[in-house]
């Protein structure tokens, strides 16, 4: 994963989406709100969307622009997102607080991602959900990393997951791009449950 520096002068240099991610928003949609945390929430496009629709919103990232962005857009629409700067590995929330766990377009090298799915699992309470989305190896060269280590394949989310989240639904999806030069992204999306 890229530096808090690095990530301070990508959240600079170029506008970020403020739309929640489209599965995100599906899926969350029939729950009743309550608590979510959002690691690796960047300038806070799903966080912010889960406050607005009610949800206590707990936002974890490395690099302060990001969230300065989040909690100035947050306060711009009305809504609170509790904000936390520090590594998603490290964020010290308690045991089982929380019903969703948000991990979005987070590209760690492959041995560490055990450890992110086992954090956003031990922060989950039983019956919570996690929502994970993130660049398939085919986007290589057209969306996210450029490095193949650090985009995923189905069989690589599922071998990363601790055994108490169980998939209910899985999804790779290819999305166009209004630009010519640019072959469009895909992705692929995991809901899952923690069981116990």
């Amino acid at each position: 994963m890229a530096s808090s520096n690095e990530w301070d002068k990508r959240y600079r240099e170029r506008e970020w989406s403020t739309e929640p991610d489209e599965f995100l928003v599906s899926l969350t949609s029939p729950l009743p709100p309550s608590k979510a945390i959002d690691l690796g929430s960047g300038t806070g496009r799903n966080a912010i969307w889960l406050a607005q629709h009610g949800w206590e919103v707990v936002a974890v990232d490395s690099s302060e622009v990001g969230l300065a962005l989040l909690a100035e857009r947050a306060g711009s629409l009305g809504v609170s997102v509790r904000t936390i700067c520090t590594d998603l590995l490290d964020a010290s929330e308690p045991e089982g607080s929380f019903d969703l766990v948000v991990l979005a377009n987070i590209h760690p090298q492959p041995e560490l991602r055990p450890q992110v799915f086992a954090a956003a699992s031990r922060l989950l309470r039983a019956g919570g959900h996690l929502f994970f989305v993130g660049h398939h190896i085919e986007a290589l060269g057209k969306a996210g990393p450029p490095d193949p280590n650090l985009l995923y394949t189905e069989e690589a989310i599922r071998s990363a997951m601790p055994t108490d989240l169980v998939i209910r639904r899985e999804h790779t999806y290819h999305r166009e791009s209004d630009n010519p030069d640019h072959g469009g992204d895909v992705g692929v999306m995991v809901w899952a449950e923690k069981t116990a």
